[in-house]
């Protein structure tokens, strides 16, 4: 009975970090899609003669782009290493 408690007791455990690391890719997934609505509308900002008075604006935002990208993956490596470093005790 003990060891049916045990066996559990790590699935369980397996199946929390599972859902650890979705969510992690999931997080990252979304500084992605953030990251390409801005690059996107910086874009359209900038090649519509429409908006001239908001150039910087697009600029700001084509700019703020690859940031946002970057600032992703870093948390994404972060929190994957933590992950691990605690799977790993």
């Amino acid at each position: 009975m003990a060891e049916d408690e045990n066996k559990q007791l790590i699935t369980r455990d397996y199946l929390a970090i599972e859902r650890t690391r979705l969510a992690n890719e999931r997080t990252f997934l979304a500084y992605f899609r953030t990251a390409v609505v801005f690059l996107s509308a910086g874009f359209a900002v900038v090649q519509l003669e429409a908006l001239e008075e908001i150039h910087l604006v697009g600029w700001f935002l084509l700019c703020l782009s690859p940031v946002i990208l970057a600032v992703g993956g870093v948390r994404l490596v972060q929190v994957r290493r933590q992950i691990r470093k605690y799977y790993n005790e």
